[in-house]
C-alpha cells in the first residue's frame, strides 16, 4: 500500500497531470509515469498509470467525441494492433527503471534527427499505422509514448481540438493494451494496493481532464504547438538526467 505522504503526492499529481493531458492531449502522463516509478515497481506502476490513464483519455475522448478523425484512428489501431500481438507473444519482458527513463527521455531527440523528407505527419497516407506500430511498441517498452504520437500531429495542420480528440481515442486503445500486457505478469498486481486507491486515481484523472476542456477552448494553435514543444522537451531532459542517474548509482 502506498504511504499516506506518498499517496498525497501520486493524489496531486494525478490531478495535475490530467489537467496538463487534457489541455494538450500528451505530456500529463509522461510525467506521471516518472513519479509512479518512485513509488512502485515497473509492472506496477504500468498497471495502475495504464487504469488512470484510461480513466482520463477515455472521458477526454468523450468531451470531445465529434472532433475526432475516425479515419486516423483506424489506420492507426492496425499498426498498433500488429504491434501488440508483437510485443505480448514473441517479447514479452519487462524493463528496469533505468532503462524505461532513459527511453523516455531520448525518445524525442531521436525523432529531431530525421530528415524533412521524413518527418512524421499524421495526416499522411501511411502516417497512421506507422505512429501505431512505433508508439504501441514503446508503451509497452517505455511505458509512454504520448510525446511521441504527439510529434505525428504537431506536424499536421490539424486544428488542436481534433488532435486532442483523435489522439484521446488512441491513447485509450493504447492503455487498454498497456493493462492487458503488463496484467498477465505476476508482479504487476500489487496487493496491497485497495481497490478505493484505484477508484480515488480515476476519481481525480477525470476532475482534471473536465477543468483543462475550458482551458483548450482559449488556447490558440500557435499557442499549443509552441508549449507542447517546450513541456515535452523539459521532461524529456529530466528523464535523461534521472535514467543516467540510476544506471550510476544502481537506486
Amino acid at each position: 500500500m502506498i504511504g499516506t505522504a506518498a499517496a498525497g503526492i501520486v493524489g496531486a499529481s494525478i490531478l495535475v497531470t490530467s489537467f496538463i493531458s487534457g489541455v494538450f492531449g500528451m505530456a500529463g502522463g509522461l510525467i506521471l509515469l516518472g513519479i509512479l516509478l518512485v513509488f512502485l515497481d515497473v509492472a506496477p506502476a504500468m498497471v495502475l498509470f495504464g487504469i488512470i490513464q484510461l480513466g482520463a483519455n477515455g472521458w477526454r475522448a468523450t468531451l470531445w467525441w465529434r472532433l475526432v478523425d475516425w479515419n486516423i484512428v483506424a489506420r492507426y489501431l492496425i499498426g498498433a494492433g500488429a504491434a501488440f500481438l508483437i510485443m505480448r507473444f514473441v517479447v514479452a519482458f519487462v524493463p528496469d527503471k533505468a532503462v524505461v527513463y532513459l527511453m523516455l527521455g531520448s525518445i524525442v531527440f531521436a525523432a529531431d534527427l530525421l530528415p524533412k523528407s521524413l518527418a512524421p505527419d499524421i495526416t499522411r497516407r501511411w502516417a497512421p499505422p506507422i505512429a501505431g506500430l512505433i508508439v504501441m511498441t514503446l508503451q509497452l517498452l517505455a511505458g509512454a509514448a504520448g510525446h511521441i504520437l504527439d510529434l505525428f500531429f504537431q506536424k499536421s495542420l490539424l486544428d488542436r481540438r481534433v488532435i486532442v480528440a483523435t489522439k484521446a481515442v488512441c491513447q485509450t486503445f493504447g492503455h487498454v493494451a498497456r493493462i492487458a500486457y503488463f496484467g498477465t505478469f505476476a508482479a504487476a498486481w500489487d496487493d496491497t494496493i485497495p481497490l478505493w486507491q484505484y477508484a480515488s486515481a480515476i476519481a481525480l484523472a477525470l476532475i482534471g481532464t473536465s477543468i483543462a476542456a475550458k482551458v483548450l477552448l482559449s488556447m490558440t494553435n500557435e499557442g499549443f504547438r509552441r508549449w507542447s514543444r517546450w513541456i515535452v522537451v523539459g521532461i524529456s531532459i529530466v528523464y535523461l538526467i534521472r535514467g543516467v542517474w540510476l544506471l550510476a548509482t544502481g537506486n
